[in-house]
């Protein structure tokens, strides 16, 4: 048997499937089973009660997680004239208008985040076959299409994630990486779910935190216990 797969049976050894774990027994769980060579990361995957088909139940937003995501991220702005400069000075690796639209045009995509100004959606518009399904299509619901290009420059910089619920129902996030240790991923882990419960839907209905699991890359999901989550958010 490869070492790899000694590994990976040694790790899933530690969890129980069918328990669910305190949010602090669960990351501890998540940081010990990793055993990759690299900085795992690790991430949140959150199952609400709610029906994304319906407009109303469509949960979606970005939260900056106070110890960030522990990697650079590269942030593009289209903007113009002072505000090009506005978000260079900020901290943007790049930023124009339709210069760096033709690019994109082109083929390049060597970026993680993008914002705009709204005056330029007219024409950033026409990249959404190319930015939408990669996620990086700016969107003024998550802050992303706004003139205040330095604070969102220097929030993306800092560890902003945007997370939209999917048609199952599931919202999928990092959350840092095993590095972090386990008293910054609990914090990063509570500000996600902090603002996931504030945009719960007026028209969901029953239960709404139904299930949420913590994993690391190379890791097996470990169960948190949603009571656990409610009791100490309040």
């Amino acid at each position: 048997m490869s070492k790899r797969g000694k590994g990976i049976i040694e790790a899933k050894q530690k969890v129980d499937s069918t328990t669910r774990y305190s949010i602090k027994d669960a990351v501890d769980l998540v940081v010990s089973a990793a055993r990759a060579k690299f900085d795992e990361n690790v991430d949140a995957a959150i199952r609400l009660g709610v029906n994304p088909r319906h407009a109303d139940q469509m949960v979606r937003g970005s939260v900056v997680l106070p110890n960030g995501l522990g990697k650079k991220v590269k942030v593009l702005v289209f903007a113009k004239g002072d505000k090009e400069k506005e978000a260079l000075e900020a901290g943007a690796d790049y930023a124009g208008s339709d210069d760096l639209i033709e690019k994109i045009k082109g083929g390049w995509l060597d970026f993680d985040r993008a914002v705009a100004t709204p005056d330029m959606m007219g024409n950033v518009g026409k990249l959404g076959k190319i930015l939408g399904p990669r996620g990086l299509m700016p969107n003024p619901k998550v802050g992303t299409v706004t003139f205040n290009v330095a604070d969102a420059v220097k929030e993306m910089k800092a560890g902003r994630v945007e997370f939209r619920v999917e048609r199952a129902g599931i919202i999928h996030s990092p959350v840092g990486k095993v590095s972090f240790g386990a008293d910054k991923l609990v914090e990063n882990f509570l500000a996600l779910i902090e603002t996931v419960i504030k945009l719960k839907p007026a028209s969901s209905k029953g239960t709404y935190l139904r299930s949420i699991s913590l994993s690391s890359t190379m890791g097996p999901g470990v169960k948190i216990d949603p009571l656990d989550v409610r009791n100490i958010l309040r």
